[in-house]
């Protein structure tokens, strides 16, 4: 579901077929966002590496945490396909379908707890106003306790967010109903 042509699990051979056969062993299906690497699949293996590192390896970052600024970077972006992927995601940590619209609306993002908060505020400001970053804004993250481990976790989250939401945006890719629920590991 996209603009370019794409291989389906059902025709795909070798490396493209090992990967896909992963990918629904650990995720229980293939993503839209994947499936557009097909023609590539060194970069879909690249890219399905990056992004379990981020969003599911060892961080003082918890996923409600990563999830959020998923949704808060993809907002920014206005990339539909991630931000309703990653909300759908953050409503298993986050309870309150209040604060997921707020997310997912990148708006009132003060009025968050402090800690997260501050996370999505540095990450919209990372997004919208590079050029605008200076090292006092890591001195409002390290006060929430968050370490330079944690603020590099949170950049690099940040940078693949936005990498991803240019995938999606410029390839038209798409989400469905189907395809946003129902991903083993959430």
């Amino acid at each position: 579901m996209s603009w370019i042509e794409e291989i389906e699990v059902s025709k795909a051979d070798e490396k493209l077929a090992e990967i896909y056969s992963a990918l629904i062993e650990q995720r229980g299906k293939v993503s839209n966002i994947l499936k557009v690497h097909s023609l590539n699949p060194a970069a879909m293996g690249n890219h399905l590496e990056l992004y379990m590192t981020l969003m599911f390896g060892k961080s003082g970052l918890s996923r409600l945490e990563r999830e959020a600024i998923a949704v808060v970077v993809s907002a920014n972006n206005d990339c539909a396909y991630c931000v309703n992927h990653h909300a759908e995601a953050l409503r298993h940590y986050l309870k309150d379908e209040d604060t997921v619209n707020l997310l997912m609306a990148a708006d009132g993002l003060e009025t968050l707890e402090p800690r997260l908060s501050n996370i999505v505020r540095h990450a919209e400001k990372l997004t919208t106003a590079p050029g605008a970053m200076t090292e006092s804004d890591l001195g409002e993250l390290r006060a929430e306790g968050l370490s330079d481990n944690d603020i590099l976790d949170l950049t690099l989250i940040v940078g693949y967010f936005n990498f991803v939401n240019r995938i999606a945006m410029g390839l038209g890719v798409e989400f469905t109903e189907d395809e946003l629920g129902g991903y083993l590991n959430d």
